[in-house]
């Protein structure tokens, strides 16, 4: 088992964006009892039940300082926080990498140091002090357990015509997972042109764009699709009310399943309108009661290495893992290259 983990998650809808002050610094309304959060999904309950609810829940009772969530694509968030860049509406920013790291690049994020950030391995936080991961996770693909005897294992098997309208990802460059389809394909495949060779015979078999990934299991559950991208986490925490909900890691042919950590990762909106109140939150989501409930809640690991869970999810999660061969994506090129990238997906798959 990698020394990265995974954590928890859930699908959940989309909320919309709360009303928001108009202040654009810090020292605006900085008494105000308020922070908001910018996030990409996984990590919020449907029903109310997931991480960000506890925490949420746990950080308003202790502060008095209530959260505003606001929810969409990992790329979204950062547009949306680049659009606003001059007169900012969100004190704290969690995406998935890269766009953790682009948020960083485009200077949307502040240094700021959690508490026990020092416990974070280094690979999951910014060497500058802007961002830290809070939930660790692995990019995986789910598929429906009812409908094939059993989980496919490579890349190749998907190219098969039963898969033909059975098949969908998330987008690359606007969800974090779908992204990390990318990324897992750019490494298993050994290059840009070998992947985008194969996602481009992968593409008529595709349904088409989804701008959300954990929109995608529920139609997976139901048999609407066969197979579809998600991660580890999020798609673990499903299939506790997704009985046909299986994981799996594709390899190539002959090969390994491999994955990749895709971390929750967090950080303080430069010149946030709550800035204060968007550190005591970091505090709390990295604090050692907020980490302990990562895998008893959500279904996943703690970003800290100082928390160790020994819960059934956690045995279950640490089984799922075994075999998996866990490779370390070079973040800063892939952030370098995230739009060459997306360019030729686009051009490869004609999308």
């Amino acid at each position: 088992m990698p020394r990265n983990t995974l954590k928890l998650a859930i699908a959940l809808t989309v909320l919309a964006a709360p009303a928001l002050s108009a202040c654009g610094s810090s020292s605006a309304a900085s008494d105000d009892k308020v922070v908001t959060v910018y996030s990409a999904d996984g990590l919020k309950g449907e029903n109310g039940d997931g991480w960000y609810d506890q925490v949420f829940k746990g950080f308003e009772k202790e502060t008095g300082i209530k959260v505003k969530y606001v929810e969409g694509g990992s790329g979204e968030m950062v547009q949306r926080a680049l659009r606003e860049k001059n007169n900012p509406q969100a004190d704290v920013l969690v995406t998935l990498p890269p766009f953790i790291q682009q948020a960083d690049d485009k200077g949307l994020l502040q240094k700021y140091a959690p508490k026990g950030v020092d416990q974070v391995r280094g690979a999951d936080k910014a060497a500058d002090g802007t961002w830290t991961a809070v939930v660790n996770n692995y990019f995986g693909f789910v598929y429906n357990k009812k409908e094939l005897a059993q989980a496919p294992t490579t890349w190749e098997e998907l190219l098969q015509g039963s898969y033909k309208n059975k098949l969908q990802y998330s987008t690359p460059g606007v969800a974090g997972d779908g992204t990390a389809v990318l990324i897992k394909a750019l490494h298993d495949f050994g290059g840009e042109k070998q992947a985008m060779d194969y996602l481009g015979k992968l593409q008529k078999n595709n349904v088409g764009p989804s701008a959300s990934t954990g929109k995608l299991a529920p139609k997976v559950d139901k048999g609407e699709l066969l197979v579809a991208n998600g991660d580890v986490q999020m798609n673990f925490a499903q299939s506790k009310t997704m009985p046909n909900l299986g994981i799996w890691f594709p390899a190539r042919a002959g090969g390994m399943p491999t994955t990749f950590a895709l971390p929750y990762a967090a950080g303080l909106v430069t010149k946030a309108p709550h800035s204060e109140n968007g550190r005591k939150l970091l505090d709390y989501m990295l604090g050692r009661t907020a980490q302990a409930q990562v895998s008893e809640i959500g279904g996943g690991f703690a970003a800290r290495q100082d928390v160790q869970a020994t819960d059934a999810n956690a045995i279950a999660l640490t089984k799922l893992m075994n075999g998996v061969e866990v490779f370390e994506p070079d973040w800063n090129t892939i952030g370098q290259n995230l739009t060459s990238y997306v360019d030729a997906w686009k051009s490869a798959t004609g999308s």
